[in-house]
């Protein structure tokens, strides 16, 4: 698609930083309200400053989380051209700045829409069920961290502290752990009966959770991930997203060791890595790959690393061609 007018947009809690650029080159800057009133106010000085219409407009922001709803319900609503990106990928593409305000931000980002316009994703809403299913993931996440953060002391200074004063430490969270479980156990529950609920998520989840090491869990944030395969429908894309895929790092006569990117999706990452634990022992095929990889001399981490990437690779062509896997799955030549 063509556009003339590149809007980027500093989301923040309380306000929106709008940075509006012809090609190169801010036109303007406006702050308003993060809420409908703030934003309306917007539009309306936006189509009378530039006389234009917002399907000329590509909205470009950060992800945020839930500070995006107001103005994604709001542009939405007006079939506006919308384009959410990773801030880590923005500011990889700027590169290096100095100073950081939220109008710098926003101008930052609406020349970063300029200037890779050509690579636009445009957003699409998800489906409600989606939006449902990413609370409750987020939810069990924000318990299992709490969990940690309590049972890991209580595990750790076992031989280090007098045991009196261990069983002290355990019966002080005792019936914080054992509520915490209650509520991680009831989330579980409530995202295996949303997925029954739904047709296309009930198909998904079987599909996914088939690859041997993909959790209920893991499936979950998979397809929260990729708005069900719509938003990213590459597994070499998703591999990338996921922190999977190593890249080489040399210059000139240093030849260094391809390495995986820490900008990535840190919980589907360590979500996959389990995941690829569990494979190597239950599933044959990867199991005997890691071995021999091992035996042949090459890094542990390295061959795992390989297995979470063929698990990526194994979901998305079950969701692809529709079918659970099957390890003697052979395609049909045409």
């Amino acid at each position: 698609m063509q556009f003339t007018y590149f809007v980027g947009v500093d989301v923040s809690k309380a306000t929106l930083d709008f940075a509006v650029a012809k090609g190169n080159q801010i036109l303007f800057h406006q702050q308003v309200a993060n809420d409908k009133k703030g934003i309306t106010q917007f539009l309306k000085d936006l189509r009378q400053q530039t006389n234009t219409s917002l399907d000329q407009c590509l909205f470009c922001m950060e992800f945020t989380g839930i500070y995006n709803n107001p103005l994604l319900k709001a542009l939405h609503q007006q079939s506006a051209n919308i384009w959410v990106e990773r801030a880590a990928h923005i500011q990889e593409s700027i590169g290096l700045t100095r100073g950081k305000t939220d109008q710098v931000d926003a101008k930052r980002i609406a020349l970063f829409a300029y200037k890779n316009r050509d690579e636009a994703r445009l957003w699409t809403p998800p489906r409600a069920v989606i939006t449902q299913l990413d609370r409750l993931t987020a939810q069990r996440a924000r318990l299992v961290k709490v969990i940690k953060m309590l049972q890991t002391p209580l595990t750790d200074t076992k031989g280090f502290i007098e045991k009196a004063d261990r069983k002290t430490d355990q019966q002080a969270c005792a019936a914080s752990l054992k509520a915490l479980k209650a509520d991680l156990k009831s989330v579980d529950k409530a995202i295996a009966t949303l997925a029954q609920q739904d047709p296309e998520l009930k198909r998904l989840f079987e599909r996914v959770t088939s690859v041997v090491g993909i959790s209920q869990i893991t499936a979950a944030e998979v397809i929260v991930a990729t708005n069900e395969f719509n938003a990213i429908s590459d597994p070499k894309k998703f591999a990338c997203y996921a922190g999977v895929v190593p890249f080489e790092r040399s210059s000139g006569q240093r030849k260094g060791k391809p390495q995986v990117s820490h900008m990535a999706n840190k919980k589907v990452k360590s979500l996959l890595h389990l995941g690829a634990m569990s494979a190597i022992q239950h599933c044959p095929q990867l199991k005997l790959y890691y071995q021999r990889k091992v035996s042949e001399g090459k890094n542990k981490m390295l061959v795992l690393n390989n297995v979470r990437n063929k698990m990526v690779h194994r979901i998305f062509a079950c969701v692809r061609q529709d079918r659970n896997y099957d390890e003697k799955y052979t395609p049909v030549l045409v």
